[in-house]
């Protein structure tokens, strides 16, 4: 479990592909305190697994299904990336939960200037809208963010970006056109799933189950 508040930006030092997964080899400082063998840590956004480590660096594997859905795919040698350890159960919750299980990528449509803020719509799957919602919540390359604007019928989401988020992530790296991992509120994803539970129990409720039972 992640709470999207970015530790460090990473880089990748070394990348082994093959035709559906790969190894990558990634510098960092920050999360390698207290390192082990196994941890979680969030590349990007997505939960990977510490496979082996050194002073400056860990190496994590990613298999099939997560490049297929994920933007890690696009990674390159020497590229930054967001880096978060998972939360301590004593540490501070800053951000919202995240998972690290992302759902979908989006697409960087444009990236504006604003006073001390930069505006960015980011072009979505239609599956994912339902989750987006007007000051909710939102994980993008696993930075919790606001939603700031919500466009259905147009299928983009507008995040407003602070300096200090501008600086500390990856954001700053970005253009138009590029992707980024998406994962929708975990919340709402639990709530739609209970609800379409409790629906689905009610629709099998007949006058016959009734009488069957002896309410009627």
């Amino acid at each position: 479990m992640f709470t999207g508040i970015i530790e460090e930006k990473g880089v990748i030092n070394k990348m082994q592909e093959t035709d559906e997964a790969m190894i990558l080899k990634i510098q960092a400082n920050t999360v390698m305190d207290g390192i082990r063998l196994g941890d979680s840590i969030s590349v990007n956004g997505v939960c990977l697994t510490v496979t082996s480590f050194e002073s400056n660096h860990f190496t994590v594997d990613v298999m099939p299904e997560t490049m297929r859905s994920t933007s890690l795919r696009t990674l390159t040698e020497g590229a930054k990336i967001n880096l978060e350890r998972a939360m301590p159960a004593d540490g501070r919750f800053g951000g919202h939960f995240v998972t690290g299980h992302v759902d979908t990528t989006g697409i960087i449509k444009t990236i504006t200037p604003y006073e001390n803020a930069y505006y960015i719509n980011i072009e979505l799957p239609e599956k994912i809208m339902p989750y987006i919602m007007l000051k909710g919540s939102v994980a993008v390359d696993g930075i919790s963010l606001t939603v700031f604007g919500a466009d259905e019928e147009n299928k983009i989401l507008t995040i407003s970006i602070i300096p200090h988020t501008w600086q500390e992530t990856i954001l700053s790296e970005k253009s138009s056109g590029d992707p980024v991992n998406i994962e929708a509120d975990m919340l709402m994803k639990y709530t739609e799933k209970l609800l379409n539970l409790r629906q689905r129990t009610f629709d099998t409720i007949t006058a016959q189950t009734l009488k069957d039972n002896g309410f009627m």
